[in-house]
């Protein structure tokens, strides 16, 4: 429960029209300077092992190949999703900060579903490298040229901004004139809408179309070309063979589990456990939003061969300088 002076500031505040009020860990905010820690330190990994993820492929000429370039995709990505979400966190488990602009609330949320559908794309995109890697391996260099690479970079940031952009406009031209507090410490648009005072007919069945065309659609594929390199997989002539095309699709697997699996809880809770404990859609929203960007780094270090050498000698250069 808030203490009586916080109520009063957000009962206060709620009055003007020109902010939301965040909100940090239900029933925690003694401690929420003791939370702090924890966050911080997810926040301090996502960001130095995405920054270590990109030193290593630009700096190693070796690493200048599509699944590489593709990985870096992902781990700006990550970056983007952790960088969107650190401020507003910080300051309010910090610093007690707890009122945001419209304008940016509003630029908030444009970033962070914009960031969240491009994780999604980018981890469609590989899962067609991986796809043309096992099944087409011939016309592997001359399907994924660094023109086409750079083309599927652009088509998947035209796809996240033109699907987030109406979602922003509809909601925008919207009355909050309910209360303005929301629910995390970070502007989602599933908690923005339920501050609506108006029909939100348009806004639920844009919602439902997105829901279809990225959260469902982009899985749907990711397993289709699974099934169709199982399928490759098991028509070569060895086990040796199957266990190394499964090995180099390993990383990819846990990172698609790790964005979609909190995906869809975050969704689900959302949807369907309206009146669960405060603390419930907080958690499932942090594990959504910081499972990726810290996890990804540490998934494809542990089991990708050439990004773990080229740590080391980046680390070992250094060390000579």
């Amino acid at each position: 429960m808030l203490h009586p002076s916080s109520m009063s500031e957000v009962t206060n505040t709620t009055h003007d029209p020109f902010y939301f009020i965040l909100t940090g860990i239900p029933g925690f905010e003694a401690i929420h300077l003791w939370i702090s820690i924890p966050f911080f330190c997810l926040y301090t990994i996502s960001i130095m092992g995405n920054t270590t993820i990109l030193t290593v492929i630009r700096t190693e000429p070796s690493l200048h190949q599509p699944m590489y370039l593709f990985l870096s995709m992902l781990a700006l990505t990550d970056l983007g999703l952790t960088l969107t979400t650190l401020p507003t966190v910080m300051q309010l488990l910090w610093f007690n900060i707890r009122e945001i602009s419209f304008e940016a609330c509003f630029a908030q949320f444009f970033f962070l579903h914009g960031f969240s559908f491009m994780e999604s794309s980018v981890l469609l995109a590989m899962s067609f490298d991986r796809y043309v890697a096992i099944c087409r391996p011939l016309h592997y260099a001359s399907i994924l040229t660094s023109e086409v690479i750079g083309r599927i970079g652009l088509a998947i940031i035209c796809r996240c901004v033109l699907a987030v952009l109406p979602s922003l406009f509809l909601l925008k031209r919207l009355p909050f004139c309910h209360s303005h507090l929301l629910s995390h410490s970070y502007c989602l648009h599933q908690d923005m809408i339920h501050l609506v005072c108006a029909d939100i007919r348009v806004n639920s069945w844009y919602g439902f179309a997105l829901v279809l065309l990225i959260i469902v659609l982009d899985p749907l594929l990711i397993v289709l070309s699974y099934a169709l390199i199982l399928k490759s997989i098991f028509n070569t002539a060895t086990w040796a063979d199957r266990l190394r095309a499964l090995n180099n699709c390993l990383s990819h697997i846990l990172a698609v589990l790790v964005l979609y699996v909190p995906m869809v809880g975050v969704s689900m809770t959302h949807r369907f456990a309206k009146h669960a404990s405060p603390l419930v859609h907080v958690l499932m929203a942090n594990i959504y939003l910081l499972a990726p960007p810290v996890m990804n780094p540490i998934i494809y270090s542990a089991k990708t061969k050439q990004i773990r050498q080229g740590i080391t000698h980046l680390l070992f250069q250094r060390k000579v300088h």
